[in-house]
């Protein structure tokens, strides 16, 4: 339950009240249940795994991004992680302060920041990540292990084909 109604209710009354449309109902379940699970595996993550250490879900994809790809600009990480570069600042500015990553202008180009882990954002992340995988294993584990590839499958799929619509209108 992500409200006051079960997903029953809801889907029972959307048909009810929608049910006189054209519309493509299936097509409507995927992308509403695809952001409740995505918010609730999220907010499970947050409450849990992050608020051990203190991180909120943006602060951890800032970190896990820099984790992966560094050297990264600043750029890349809003990029990668769909948030505005005002986000990105202020986020970056607390996790500098606690000591996880640092900011450098770049050589080549000092209009552009250049982000890296410390050591201590490197052993937090290494230290972190399982205890957040398990969070992910729970997440699906009401799911069969060989539907996982092709659940992966498909929402990379959804991903593919709503980033290739970006400037199109529907």
């Amino acid at each position: 339950m992500a409200g006051q109604h079960t997903l029953d209710e809801t889907e029972r009354q959307v048909q009810e009240r929608l049910g006189d449309l054209k519309i493509d109902f299936e097509a409507m379940a995927v992308a509403s249940n695809l952001f409740r699970a995505a918010n609730a595996v999220r907010n499970y993550l947050e409450r849990t795994v992050l608020a051990q250490h203190e991180l909120s879900w943006t602060a951890f994809v800032v970190l896990w991004v820099v984790w992966i790809w560094e050297p990264v600009e600043s750029r890349v990480i809003a990029e990668e992680g769909g948030f505005s570069k005002a986000t990105l600042t202020g986020v970056m500015q607390t996790l500098e302060g606690r000591g996880l990553i640092t900011r450098t202008r770049s050589s080549k180009d000092g209009r552009l920041v250049l982000v890296k882990l410390t050591a201590k954002g490197r052993k937090m992340m290494k230290q972190l990540f399982p205890e957040f995988n398990k969070g992910e294993r729970l997440a699906v584990a009401d799911l069969k292990r060989s539907d996982l590839g092709i659940f992966a499958d498909l929402l990379r799929a959804v991903t593919i084909t709503v980033d290739s619509q970006k400037s199109t209108k529907p």
